[in-house]
């Protein structure tokens, strides 16, 4: 064994690392806790992860707190606090075993019910004595090696509730397990059992039973310490690994990708920062210079190396065999050409053709099934009155085949054509792209040089509008793509832990149809045959609404549209900005029945665009309505006790 010397140069090191590993598990917990608060808190299991998360905290925050309180009487206040988390975790985990059972496919019957709230009152119970001295005496703050509270003999009530407690939902773990269906399920159904020994160990208060043992090895003891909490934190998020897939339809890769990142920016970010800036405390003079200057690099550094490296290792760990197809996806994310970039090359264009032919203005509209729709311009045009852009709309319409260049009044038009080339005869404006206009200008004047200048210009003005439709046409296949592959990762995430939910009748529709449907009936919202026989009836939401409407499902479907145009409603009072436009296109033009012509000079926007922003205020409404018949059809399943 070692010489008191060498304990007493050793004891203190370990400790010192046993306090960092203390709060480093604090600090693990609170990330997890919220991560599970950010992404599935929907799901039953996810819940009742994030309670015991708070429990966790709360046991290890206040250790971490009663480890630096200079006062005998915050030292024991702090010390109870840690016996709030310790008294609730029995129940929590009984809860959360019940919550695994249930997903399974083994729903409580009542008795399970009955035992949770039996056991969160016997755990309320336990600490309402705290104050009193109940669940645990006073403070023996000189005691080798650390400070505790005595025990009492309803501490050792409560020590035969905790383990009985832990052990039905041991019990409950292993019958989940029994069930699981597949080899993913099963593998993550053992990280999470694993996982979960960790907080139930960590917690239990073994320095009350050990304090004899403890005093006449200080060394072992916080050795055992250190050792225990850095067990904790890394079956932390073992346990936080298994509970991520609950809840999500997300790809497996998705699910480890933004847990990874989570962890990294969070736990391991703060971990790092508090174990150098508490080194430095502990060990330099100074402490008032270094500190700050420690935090802040600490904190810049791991961040960086994040950003830099965390891509990298995300394609070795989670992307498998579908590397280079994912690549190529992130790849085109990277380069998409956006609208405003589009703008901002064509408005390049339209500049140095002003600059080159000494025009005061040009303008470059695009065709939209709703007309011409102007992209950008440059100086003074006349494109901005509408009734000028519905006669140049009429204009383009009745030429079934345009020359490359003619005048109409003091604007000289260009069409832009696939490869910048006229279409073949008989072709007609199948392959026109758009307008290219220039204002106050003599042809006659043009020399062959700047000639050539405005046919590479208006050349690459057709391959930036060309290219820009091409990747339109892709993410509208990309999105009608999406609903089916919606379905599929919803029921394959669903049926990875009980197989009757692939069955299930009552799914979601996909957000594609309820698209269409939302739209068609918000055409007829004052009446119609839109509305009365529109396929929303069938959902739950509409059915449940009927209830307040008197058994009128025209009335009950009206007030679920409006609920979920009121979801896309800012917060405040009713404005004519951007961030209410969706909010505005919605209650003008299906709610007060105003014409588009109306709205669009309302709203300061062309036609155009005022439809292309409809399209995205519908999908916002039919996703608000689709998250009201989930919520619906998880109370329902709560209720019946189904999974």
């Amino acid at each position: 064994m070692y010489s008191s010397a060498q304990q007493f140069s050793l004891l203190g090191p370990i400790q010192t690392i046993s306090d960092i590993l203390t709060a480093g598990v604090a600090v693990t917990a609170f990330s997890l806790l919220l991560y599970a608060l950010t992404f599935n808190l929907r799901d039953r299991v996810a819940r009742t992860f994030a309670f015991i998360m708070i429990c966790v905290v709360i046991v290890f925050a206040g250790e971490a707190f009663a480890s630096t309180a200079p006062r005998a009487m915050w030292l024991d206040f702090w010390l109870r606090v840690q016996w709030v988390g310790i008294a609730l975790l029995p129940a929590a985990y009984f809860q959360f075993s019940d919550a695994l059972l249930e997903t399974t496919g083994r729903p409580s019957r009542g008795r399970r019910r009955l035992a949770i709230r039996l056991g969160y009152l016997i755990s309320i119970g336990f600490i309402a004595t705290l104050p009193f001295g109940g669940l645990v005496g006073s403070l023996v703050p000189e005691n080798e090696p650390a400070p505790y509270l005595e025990a009492t003999a309803i501490t050792d009530l409560f020590v035969l509730y905790y383990l009985g407690m832990m052990l039905l939902a041991l019990i409950n773990f292993l019958r989940a397990y029994l069930r699981t269906v597949t080899s993913a399920s099963q593998r993550r159904m053992v990280y999470l059992v694993v996982g979960a020994v960790a907080p139930a160990l960590g917690s239990f208060p073994f320095l009350l039973f050990t304090t004899g043992f403890s005093a006449r090895h200080p060394v072992l003891f916080w050795s055992v310490v250190a050792g225990s909490n850095f067990l904790v934190n890394g079956l932390l998020v073992v346990m936080a690994y298994g509970v991520a897939f609950f809840g999500v339809a997300w790809p497996d890769r998705v699910v480890k990708s933004r847990l990874f990142r989570w962890i990294l920016r969070g736990p391991v970010s703060a971990s790092l920062t508090l174990a150098l800036t508490t080194i430095i405390r502990r060990t330099s003079g100074l402490e008032s210079a270094l500190v700050p200057i420690i935090m802040v690099a600490t904190i810049l550094l791991t961040q960086h190396l994040i950003t830099l490296l965390a891509p990298t290792a995300e394609r070795w760990l989670f992307y498998g065999q579908d590397k280079e197809d994912l690549q190529v996806v992130k790849s085109l994310e990277d380069r998409l050409l956006t609208r405003n970039d589009l703008q901002q090359y064509l408005e390049m264009i339209l500049a140095a053709l002003c600059d080159r032919l000494q025009a005061p203005g040009a303008f470059l509209a695009s065709i939209q099934p709703e007309g011409l729709e102007q992209v950008v311009r440059v100086g003074r045009v006349r494109f901005d009155d509408s009734a000028v852009s519905q006669e140049i709309t009429r204009l383009v319409q009745q030429n079934g085949s345009l020359p490359d260049l003619f005048q109409w009044g003091e604007t000289y038009l260009m069409p832009l054509f696939d490869s910048g080339e006229e279409p073949e005869e008989g072709e007609g404006r199948e392959n026109l792209l758009g307008i290219l206009g220039v204002s106050g200008i003599n042809v006659a004047e043009v020399d062959e040089e700047e000639a050539e200048v405005i046919r590479v210009l208006v050349s690459r003005a057709s391959e930036a509008l060309l290219d820009y439709r091409l990747q339109e046409e892709v993410f509208a296949s990309l999105e009608n793509l999406n609903t089916k592959v919606e379905t599929i990762q919803r029921l394959r995430a669903a049926g990875q832990y009980n197989r009757a939910r692939v069955f299930e009748a009552d799914g979601l529709p996909v957000n594609g149809d309820v698209t269409q449907w939302v739209k068609d009936a918000l055409s007829h919202y004052w009446g119609g045959p839109k509305l009365t026989e529109s396929p929303l009836m069938k959902l739950k939401v509409v059915t449940q609404a009927m209830v307040k409407h008197d058994g009128n499902p025209a009335n009950a479907l009206r007030a679920i549209l409006r609920e979920a145009i009121e979801s896309v409603r800012p917060e405040g009072e009713r404005r004519f900005t951007a961030e209410w436009v969706l909010y505005n296109i919605l209650e003008m033009k299906f709610l007060e029945g105003k014409k588009v012509r109306e709205i669009a000079r309302r709203l300061a926007m062309s036609e155009a665009d005022l439809y292309r922003k409809q399209r995205v205020a519908i999908e916002a409404v039919a996703k608000a309505i689709l998250d009201m018949e989930s919520q619906v059809q998880d109370e329902t399943r709560s209720i019946q006790g189904q999974p």
